[in-house]
C-alpha cells in the first residue's frame, strides 16, 4: 500500500514488494523486542524466486473418465458407401419408373387433366396428324383436276401410238432409209437397159409406189412428235403435283401413323400382362424402399457418431475451460490474500522510518556532533556518518601548516582570465560551500530547502530537527492510522471479491492509491 519501510540491513527505502517476497514469521510476540506504541506483529520478508512466491496452483482436475470414448467417423468411407447406396437406389428407381410407364400404357389415366406420359404423347401425335390432313385437304381439288388432265392426255397418247403402229404394220419397210435404198436399186436396173419391157414397166410402177410410201413416212415422224409433246405435258403436270412441302407432310404423316401404331401395339401387349406388371411394381417398390432405408440408416449412423464425437470434444473443452477458470480464480484469491498480508505487514511497520533516517543523515552531515538514537528497530548498519577524528598535535614539532580556509588573508587564488575580447579578470568569489547531491536529494525528500552557503546551515538544522521531533512524536499514531487504512482496504477487496469482481488489477490500483495518500500525508506533515 505504499508505506515507506526501511530494510534493517542497509536502511534503504522499500516500496511495494512484488509477489516474489515470501512472508515467514520468524519470532513470536514474547521474544521479539517491542517498540513504543501498539504495533501489529512484524513479518520478516526474505528474497525468493517467482516460483516460490507465486501462489500454489490448484491441482489440475482430471476429466471424468467416460465408459466409451466415441470414435471419429471416417468421412471418406462414409462418402464411398453413400455413393454405392445412392447408385443402387437410382437403379431401383429407374426400374420402378419403367414398370409404372408400362402400367400407364395399359391403363390410361382416368383424370383427363393429368394424363400419363404415353397418353399425352398419343394425343400430341393425333393432333399433328389431324393438322396434316387439314393442310392436305386444301390442295385436294387442284390435285384432282390435274389427275384428270393427266388421264385425258394419257389416253390421247395411247390412241396415237395405236394408230401409228397400225399404219406402220401396213408398210413393209421399217424406215424411210430402207425405202430410199429400194428406189435407188430399181432406178439402177431400169437405167441399165437390160430389163424386159414388161419388167421395166413394173419397176417404174414400184418406184412410183415407193415414193408415195416415202411421203407417208414423214407423217409417221409428225405423229411421233405429237406423241412426245403429249408425254412432255403429262410430265410437267406430274412435276407440278410433286410439291416438296406436300411431300414432307406426307412423310411426316406416315411417321406419325407408324408411331401411333407402335403405341397401340404396346398398349395391347401391356394389357395382356397387366397383373404381372402390377406384381413386379409392388416388388420394385419394396426394393426401392429398402434401398432408401439403407441410405437413411447410413446417414443417421454417420451423423450420429459425428455428433457424439463433437459433443465429447466439446465436453472435454468445457471441462478444461472450467478447470482453468477455477485455477485462475484460486490463483487470484491466493494472490489477493498474499497482497493483503503484505499490505498489512507493511502497514504495521513504524511510520516515518525513511524520513527519520534521512533527517538523521542530514543532521550528521550538517552537524557532526549529532548523535543518532539507537532503537530496537534502527540497528546501526555501520554506514552512518561519524564525527571527524581529532588529532593530538601536542607531540608534533615545527611549523603548523594551516588549511586554505584558515589562511584566507594570505591565500590569493589565481586570477581567472576572461573571455577573448573582454578585459578584466573573474569576480572575486565568496566563501565556498560544498553540498553533495545526496544531501540535496535528502532535503527534497523531507521537504526542506538545501543550504546554499554555510550561513544557511543553522536554519536548515533547526527545520530538520523540528520535523524529526514531529515524526517521532507522531510515529505511533501514524502507524496506527496506516494499519486502520490497510484493514479498510482489505475489507473493501474482500467485499468486491464476494460480489464477483475480478480484483487482480484492483489490488494494484488500491495499493497505488494508498501509497499516494500516505506519501501525500507525510509530505503535508
Amino acid at each position: 500500500f505504499g508505506f515507506s519501510t526501511p530494510h534493517t540491513s542497509c536502511g534503504t527505502t522499500s516500496n511495494l514488494p512484488t509477489l516474489c517476497e515470501e512472508k515467514t514469521p520468524v519470532s513470536t510476540a514474547s521474544d521479539r523486542p517491542r517498540s513504543s506504541g501498539p504495533f501489529c506483529p512484524r513479518l520478516v520478508r526474505q528474497p525468493c524466486t517467482m516460483a516460490e512466491a507465486a501462489p500454489a496452483k490448484a491441482p489440475a482436475a482430471e476429466p471424468t473418465p467416460q465408459a466409451t470414448r466415441p470414435t471419429r467417423p471416417d468421412e471418406n468411407a462414409f462418402k464411398e458407401e453413400l455413393a454405392k447406396a445412392e447408385k443402387a437406389h437410382k437403379a431401383s428407381m429407374d426400374k420402378l419408373s419403367a414398370i409404372k410407364a408400362k402400367i400407364d400404357i395399359a391403363m390410361p389415366s382416368k383424370n383427363k387433366d393429368q394424363p400419363s406420359p404415353t397418353q399425352k404423347r398419343r394425343q400430341e401425335l393425333i393432333a399433328q396428324a389431324n393438322e396434316i390432313r387439314q393442310k392436305q385437304a386444301g390442295g385436294k381439288n387442284a390435285r384432282t383436276s390435274k389427275l384428270d388432265q393427266i388421264k385425258r392426255l394419257d389416253e390421247q397418247v395411247r390412241s396415237r401410238i395405236a394408230e401409228q403402229k397400225t399404219a406402220k404394220a401396213k408398210v413393209p419397210f421399217k424406215s424411210a432409209e430402207d425405202i430410199d435404198h429400194q428406189i435407188e436399186s430399181l432406178d439402177k436396173q431400169v437405167n441399165s437397159g437390160t430389163m424386159k419391157l414388161v419388167d421395166e414397166k413394173k419397176a417404174l410402177s414400184d418406184i412410183s409406189s415407193l415414193r408415195k410410201m416415202r411421203k407417208n413416212f414423214g407423217q409417221f415422224d409428225d405423229s411421233q412428235k405429237q406423241i412426245d409433246d403429249l408425254r412432255a405435258k403429262i410430265k410437267d403436270i406430274k412435276d407440278s403435283m410433286d410439291d416438296p412441302e406436300q411431300k414432307a407432310m406426307s412423310e411426316q404423316y406416315n411417321k406419325i401413323q407408324a408411331e401411333l401404331d407402335t403405341i397401340k401395339a404396346e398398349q395391347d401387349e401391356a394389357y395382356k400382362g397387366l397383373s404381372s406388371l402390377k406384381d413386379e411394381r409392388s416388388k420394385l417398390q419394396a426394393e426401392q424402399q429398402e434401398k432408401y432405408t439403407a441410405i437413411r440408416k447410413l446417414k443417421d449412423d454417420y451423423y450420429g457418431q459425428k455428433k457424439a464425437f463433437q459433443a465429447y470434444e466439446r465436453d472435454v473443452r468445457d471441462k478444461q475451460r472450467e478447470r482453468k477458470k477455477a485455477e485462475h480464480e484460486q490463483y487470484q484469491r491466493e494472490r489477493k490474500k498474499a497482497v493483503a498480508e503484505r499490505v498489512l505487514a507493511e502497514a504495521s511497520d513504524p511510520a516515518y522510518l525513511e524520513e527519520i533516517r534521512r533527517a538523521n543523515s542530514l543532521l550528521q552531515f550538517l552537524d557532526p556532533t549529532h548523535k543518532t538514537e539507537k532503537g530496537p528497530l534502527m540497528a546501526d548498519s555501520g554506514l552512518s556518518a561519524q564525527a571527524q577524528r581529532t588529532v593530538d598535535d601536542s607531540a608534533l614539532k615545527g611549523t603548523k601548516l594551516l588549511r586554505k580556509e584558515d589562511r584566507e588573508d594570505e591565500y590569493l587564488p589565481a586570477v581567472k582570465k576572461g573571455k577573448k575580447g573582454k578585459k578584466g579578470g573573474a569576480a572575486p568569489s565568496s566563501k565556498l560551500f560544498n553540498c553533495p547531491p545526496s544531501v540535496v536529494e535528502d532535503c527534497a525528500l523531507i521537504g526542506v530547502e538545501p543550504p546554499m552557503s554555510g550561513d544557511d546551515v543553522p536554519g536548515v538544522i533547526e527545520k530538520v530537527r523540528a520535523k524529526l521531533d514531529h515524526w517521532k512524536s507522531d510515529q505511533e499514531a501514524q502507524t496506527q492510522r496506516n494499519i486502520e487504512k490497510a484493514k479498510k482496504e482489505i475489507e473493501k477487496l474482500d467485499k468486491e471479491e464476494s460480489n464477483g469482481v475480478n480484483g487482480s488489477d484492483k489490488v494494484d490500483e488500491v495499493a497505488a492509491g494508498v501509497k499516494d495518500a500516505s506519501i501525500a500525508e507525510k509530505q503535508e506533515s
